[in-house]
């Protein structure tokens, strides 16, 4: 019974922290980037043409999200393991929920202005720039236009990409024991990233359209990546372990240690590590 409630307990300890996550998000969303300072000397980097986004937010936030749930829910099919897919959807949903919180925080606290900024902020263009020393100072656009043109850093989009389309790729990945199993075998590694060159299709083209900067989408990619990665771990183990398509909860216990006078008899043992380098003497 206690360890029923235990279980439960933990779980919706789980669901509350992605929900916290949530909430921090979207009032991040609301907050004013720092306003930094534009010389007119560096107006170049700020000059290019206002287009529309090559993947807009309407298109993004179904691929982030429904594109690895998909696949998950398509492998609970198959397997009909309802364990799997919470900790699949659990892990996941860590991941998305620290990367926009960290995203944001980073895009408000540097304020770094879009490669077309300057359209933003003068819809018209402007002839005369001489007695302006900051050209943010002397904005006439709109508004959220204007608060959304100072948040470059990192892309937003290229973060959310690689951290969900990457995520789905570790996961493939440790499903078709791509390094677990001790041989090459191709098809399992062109099926294992596919996800991560639809990321990199989303991530180059915001500087396609202008909406950021080389930089920008960089971080940007390093920081989903990096993020996904972590959060993969909390929940599955290394990729190279023989039981890297199991998550954690359901890598076999080799063998319980046992107790004598207090004392455990027996070597620390490695759920990670093949059993027959564990325990040779079996």
């Amino acid at each position: 019974m206690m360890k029923w409630i235990e279980i439960h307990a933990t779980f919706w300890l789980e669901i509350l922290t992605r929900a916290f996550l949530s909430a921090i998000f979207v009032e991040l969303e609301h907050f004013s980037p720092f306003v930094r300072k534009i010389h007119i000397d560096e107006l170049w980097l700020y000059k290019n043409p206002r287009t529309p986004s090559y993947v807009p937010t309407n298109l993004l936030w179904p691929l982030v999200f429904l594109v690895p749930t998909s696949v998950m829910l398509i492998y609970y099919l198959i397997k009909r393991d309802k364990t799997e897919l919470c900790q699949s959807l659990l892990s996941l949903s860590l991941a998305l929920g620290l990367n926009g919180v960290i995203t944001d925080i980073i895009k408000i606290i540097v304020g770094r202005p879009r490669p077309d900024f300057f359209y933003r902020c003068f819809p018209d263009g402007v002839e005369d720039l001489s007695e302006i020393n900051d050209i943010g100072s002397a904005c006439t656009g709109e508004s959220q236009a204007i608060k959304d043109g100072r948040k470059s850093f990192p892309s937003g989009h290229s973060s959310f990409s690689f951290c969900s389309l990457g995520f789905l790729s570790l996961w493939i990945c440790g499903k078709l024991c791509v390094f677990g199993k001790k041989r090459g075998e191709g098809w399992r590694l062109v099926v294992s990233i596919t996800p991560l060159l639809g990321a990199l299709m989303v991530a180059l083209s915001r500087t396609s359209d202008y909406h950021h900067h080389w930089q920008d989408v960089f971080v940007g990619s390093l920081l989903g990546l990096l993020i996904a990665y972590l959060c993969y771990r909390q929940y599955y183990p290394r990729l190279t372990s023989p039981h890297c398509h199991l998550p954690y909860l359901k890598v076999p216990s080799v063998m319980q240690p046992r107790y004598v006078d207090g004392i455990n008899n027996l070597p620390h043992i490695d759920p990670e590590s093949p059993m027959e380098e564990q325990v040779k003497w079996m």
